[in-house]
Formats: structure tokens, sequence, C-alpha cells
């Protein structure tokens, strides 16, 4: 493998990471923590053709590093890099099983019959952000509840789990975390309780759908149940966690996007597309496995190794999106990004992310428009995390200062 690219896994300036990552190659060979060598793919283009190539599977007993034991247990992301058989582990037939019992649930017919509930939710927690004011965190009291409690009104979770379930994610995503036997641990506990109570007593929620759903390769095991649960809170609720917090942040910091926006002249969906693009949910996706030698342009990816897609990269990539590729800019022509994935393992809950996004935007603009950060941009902090773009706290001013 040539010198690796070493990735910060605190995550301290992802943007600059990425154009650094992307000016290197389409595909560049990286150290994360730990000295874990893995290969990143950088650009639009490579990544269309990668995602998309049968040699590069989902199967960690393809991962040379991990079945010769260089991978320990307390890795901290190996939750990610070795989750357990759900449909984000499995390719052709059996991801396509696992993958259609969760897709039926987020089709866009039946998403958009979810929007008077997701307006619904948006309204309380915009009254609750309200009496957290003058000053509040934007990302505790709005961005989080919102998707949280939308996915656990699906899967019937009570709202006393959601902050356990968020502390979970967190230490689950961490990049620098010790403690990472006890955090899967913990979030497998949570999952199989769920499998074990709904087994037990089903009711008229998503889980206890899956469980009684039948396919041709038969009904989901305990193990694939509660893997598939995992996948469903995190992507439910993580990715627009960050997305609604990230739009937030590049509209304040850029005043005329956001009056573009707020006249009426660029639709807030335009506004969903940019930020998912510039400031992707999602910073690097671990991992896909090289089943054999795979080769792209002038770099060989040996049999064994492992590839992650850097989406920090590939979102500002100027061969894609122009030469204002590093600007944020919502009047930008409509381009696909691949934010939220593509092929066969795009992201199934894309439409309620977008959905939630695009009603909580100008929610939250319309109830507050003077809203502005309460402290320096340059103040944000990033948690400690290669593989979300996800700040720890989002603290806003309600009002002008004096009013």
């Amino acid at each position: 493998m040539d010198t690796p690219f070493v990735i910060d896994p605190l995550a301290r300036d992802s943007a600059a990471e990425g154009a650094l990552l992307r000016a290197a190659g389409p595909v560049v060979a990286v150290e994360l923590m730990g000295g874990v060598r893995a290969w990143a793919v950088t650009r639009d283009a490579a990544a269309r053709e990668l995602l998309t190539d049968p040699r590069l599977v989902k199967d960690a007993g393809h991962w040379a590093a991990y079945q010769r034991g260089e991978v320990p247990a307390d890795w901290p992301l190996i939750g990610l890099a070795v989750p357990g058989p759900s449909m984000v582990t499995t390719d052709g037939p059996e991801h396509r099983r696992l993958r259609a019992l969760v897709a039926q649930a987020f089709t866009p017919r039946r998403v958009e019959l979810m929007r008077p509930k997701v307006e619904q939710v948006t309204a309380a927690l915009l009254d609750r952000l309200a009496a957290a004011g003058p000053v509040a965190d934007l990302k505790t009291v709005f961005a989080f509840p919102l998707p949280m409690t939308l996915i656990g009104w699906l899967l019937g979770l009570p709202e006393q789990d959601h902050a356990y379930v968020r502390e979970l994610y967190e230490r689950f995503f961490s990049s620098v975390r010790s403690d990472v036997r006890a955090t899967i641990a913990a979030l497998n506990a949570f999952v199989l309780g769920l499998v074990a109570q709904r087994r037990a007593a089903p009711g008229a929620d998503l889980i206890s759908a899956l469980l009684a759903a039948d396919t041709e390769g038969g009904a989901l095991t305990d193990a694939e149940a509660a893997a598939t649960l995992r996948v469903i809170i995190a992507a439910g609720h993580e990715t627009t966690v960050n997305l609604i917090t990230n739009a937030v942040r590049a509209l304040l910091a850029h005043p005329d996007q956001l009056a573009l926006a707020r006249s009426g002249r660029v639709p807030w969906s335009a506004v969903v597309e940019e930020s998912l693009r510039w400031t992707p949910p999602t910073s690097n996706f671990l991992f896909r496995f090289a089943a054999e030698d795979v080769t792209y342009e002038t770099s060989v990816i040996p049999r064994g190794d492992a590839v992650l897609i850097s989406y920090n990269a590939i979102g500002r990539d100027p061969a894609r999106h122009g030469a204002t590729a590093e600007l944020f800019d919502i009047t930008r022509e409509p381009t696909r990004h691949l934010s939220l994935g593509y092929g066969p393992h795009v992201c199934p809950g894309a439409p309620l992310a977008r959905l939630e996004a695009t009603v909580a935007l100008p929610a939250l603009f319309r109830r507050f428009p003077e809203l502005a950060l309460a402290i320096g941009d340059g103040e944000l902090r990033p948690n400690p995390t290669m593989v979300v773009n996800s700040l720890r706290e989002l603290p806003v001013r309600l009002e002008r200062r004096g009013d």
C-alpha cells in the first residue's frame, strides 16, 4: 500500500481534509485510528463506478487484516466495520431480502402520508424551543428530538428511551472512545430486548411488522432483526439530526442564501439538497472489502483490503459540481449528489430524512426570523468521529439581542 493519508479521528476540519483527500487522487491509501489501513474513494465518478462494482463486497469475511487478527475487538469503529447480519453487511439476494423488508416502510408514497405527523411534531418542538430560549441548543431541543420522535413513533419506542438511544449512538460513532465493547453490548441488549418484547406481544408498529414478514428466504431471525433495528434507528435519526444542524449552520453563515430561501425564490428542497452535498451527514462510510484485486485508473486495491467512501471529499468534487463546488449555493443547477448513498446500498430512509428537513427548516425560520448563532461559527465543536458530520451542540439565539 502507498504511504497513507492519515484521517483525523477528531474531525477537526472535515472540509479541508476532504479537499486534501480529493487532491491526492480518486482512490487514496489512508490510515485510520489504531494504524488500521484502508483505501478512500474521494471523487464522484470513482464512487459511482466502485459502489456498483461486484468485486467490492460488504462481507467482513473478505477483510484480510481483520481475519488475521490485526484489527482488535476494541477498535473504536469495529461496530460499524463488522456490525452483524443486516442489509448493511450483505450483498446479492440476501441483501435484497433484508432490504425489502425495510424499504417497503419508507417508499415515497408512505413517507408522504407521514407529513401531517412531521408537521405536528415540528410545531410542538418549536414551542419547546421557544420555552428554552432566549439562547438554546438547537441540536438537543429541536434537531435531535424531531427525527427521534418520528422513528420512535414508527418503532413504538417510548420517549423515555430517546435520551439513552442518543447516548448509545454518540458513543457508537465515536472514533476515540475506549469503551466500544461495552457500547456494542449495551446497544445489542437494547435492540434484542425490543425484539423479544415484540415477539411476546406484537403491536401496530414497524418492529412487529418486520418480525411478522416472511420472504422467499424466510422470516428474520432474532440476530437479523436486532441488526436491522440498529440500522433503522441509526439511519432514522442520525442522518436527519446532522442534516438539520448542518443546514441551519450553513444558512446562518450565508445570510444571502437564507434570504433567498425565506423569500420563496428558491425552494427549501434546494436548501436540503445543497446542504446534503456541501456538508453530507455521513463523512466517511465504512466499509467495503475487495474480494479480488480491483484496479481504478492507476490505483490497485489488493484483494482483502478495506475501502471507505469519503462523502466529505466527493460532495465538493468540481468534476461533478463545477468550479464553484466549494461554495454553499442553493441556486446551483440540480446535480445528483451521493451523500445518501448510491447503488444497491442507497439509504432506504432518504425520503423520510428529506421530508423531515423540508418541513423543519422553513418552520424554524418562520417561527424565529431573527435566529442567529449564540457563539462564533469557529467556536462550534465537532463530535470526535470520522464517520458522521456531527456537532456536539448548536447554540442559537432565538431573538435579536436586546429585543
